[in-house]
């Protein structure tokens, strides 16, 4: 076992800018705060910023490229990320710790080692008498294995791929979401009928026990920013929950200004604080969902909410929401196109945080031993091969479409997307009985080669031009 702070170059906390909050910018240079660090992932929303004089007074607290960035207070106490390369320089706030991996640790070794560490870190930081806290003293005693770098490298190998095609497909869905927002944006001139005379808001109870982990929606699980859905944290233990179907648009009604906003591809369950909007004709549900996307029907159900602190919706004010009463024909079918893509992007991300997740641990402790695994084969010929990826392709066409009218960036900025002609042979709905499987295994060098391409090839892919 190593200290971790024996292989670290630097740990330590940020610091609040002069003048607080006042002095956030709209742009400059970021300050990265706890709610942009959230297990292996950093999120922009909320960004804030500095100008150059702030940034300079807080130079001590510069983020470099490959910095581990580790929430220390709060109720995201130990949440930790690699900071993106496209957000620095930037600075961190009190709240967040800049855990500098030295030359002895890999960085992503090093996230994956505070990842396998949470349970403690979280035992670490609830001693308090207050709240939830971690000190620079327990991050620094933190015990780790370290093996070679070698090793390190192949793990952290191994998690990047991962990591790397969750990104991808949610890069991928943001771009998707931009294109369903803009094509319902071109009816905004055509606004002759209310949101009441196209759909109405389920209202089919059942018993709380209904309710299924997979499938049941609560206000904490819809994302922020039209961010989809999570899996809730936990289900009702009493009263009436609500019933939704496939192409149901659930909204939450708690803080309608934090737009969460999910479209159901399976039917499932949801908490009463969370409004299902049905279509009258299904098959308008796309085109539906697309209205209840744009920033301007939560900006009018912001005008009608009730309450301060926690402010809830008009649900009879939203029914009167203006829309044009159709789209065309050929608009819903492409509706219908990106909004399929993106649940079955979703889906693919849940598999893949699945899959992460049941490796950590077993790469952490060795019982998978990378030292025998030839990852050369990870950029082999055998990764060359591409096949197109029709719904992709189609959503290149629907850019070409619409890029004229629209706001969207240009299609440069969309992750290059590939797969391999094993695509066709393993598909991500094997991932289920490979979870299975890791549970049980005992892993042999041969049996882990497999599983790396699967992960390479299978998950990841490598890029390419979509043409």
């Amino acid at each position: 076992m190593t200290r971790l702070g024996d292989v670290c170059e630097k740990i330590g906390s940020g610091a609040t800018p002069r003048g607080g909050k006042e002095a956030y910018k709209d742009a400059g240079i970021p300050i990265i705060r706890s709610q942009n660090i959230h297990d292996w992932v950093f999120q922009p929303d909320g960004l804030a910023f500095l100008d150059d004089e702030q940034a300079e007074s807080l130079s001590n607290v510069e983020v470099r490229s490959n910095d581990v960035l580790l929430n220390i207070t709060g109720d995201s106490v130990a949440r930790a990320c690699i900071v993106p390369s496209e957000r620095i320089p930037a600075r961190v706030n009190q709240h967040v710790a800049i855990v500098r991996a030295g030359k002895e640790i890999n960085p992503t070794y090093l996230l994956a080692s505070l990842q396998s560490k949470k349970t403690m870190l979280l035992s670490l930081a609830s001693s308090g008498a207050t709240r939830n806290a971690l000190t620079k003293r327990m991050i620094e005693n933190l015990d780790i294995d370290l093996p070679s770098r070698e090793i390190q490298d192949s793990i952290a190998q191994v998690l990047d791929s991962i990591q790397y095609k969750i990104t991808l497909n949610n890069r991928l869905n943001d771009y998707l979401a931009n294109l369903c927002e803009t094509i319902a944006s071109r009816y905004c001139n055509d606004r002759n009928s209310r949101l009441r005379d196209i759909c109405y808001q389920v209202a089919d109870h059942v018993d709380y026990d209904n309710a299924n982990q997979e499938t049941y929606v609560s206000t904490e699980s819809l994302m922020q920013n039209k961010g989809g859905r999570q899996l809730a944290s936990s289900l009702p233990t009493t009263g009436k929950i609500t019933r939704y179907k496939a192409g149901d648009t659930l909204i939450s009604n708690i803080r309608p200004y934090f737009k969460k906003i999910w479209y159901a591809p399976f039917e499932g369950t949801c908490s009463g604080d969370v409004i299902v909007f049905r279509a009258n004709d299904p098959s308008n549900a796309p085109y539906l969902h697309a209205c209840l996307r744009q920033d301007s029907f939560f900006d009018y159900v912001m005008q009608g909410a009730k309450g301060t602190k926690m402010p809830r919706g008009d649900k009879k004010q939203m029914m009167e929401f203006k829309v044009a009463s159709s789209c065309s024909a050929e608009d819903l079918i492409l509706l219908d196109s990106v909004i399929k893509q993106r649940s079955d992007n979703d889906s693919e991300i849940t598999k893949l945080q699945k899959l992460r997740d049941t490796l950590l641990p077993k790469l952490m402790s060795g019982e998978i031993d990378v030292s025998k695994v030839d990852l050369t084969q990870l950029t082999n010929n055998h990764l060359a091969g591409r096949m197109h990826w029709s719904n992709v392709i189609r959503v290149r066409a629907i850019h070409a479409v619409h890029s004229q009218q629209s706001q969207i960036p240009a299609y440069e900025s969309v992750p290059k997307v590939s797969h391999s002609p094993c695509r066709t042979a393993l598909t991500l709905g094997g991932i289920a009985p490979l979870l299975s499987w890791l549970a049980v295994s005992q892993f042999t060098a041969q049996s882990f080669a497999m599983l790396v391409v699967f992960c390479q090839v299978v998950l990841c892919g490598v890029s390419s031009e979509l043409s």
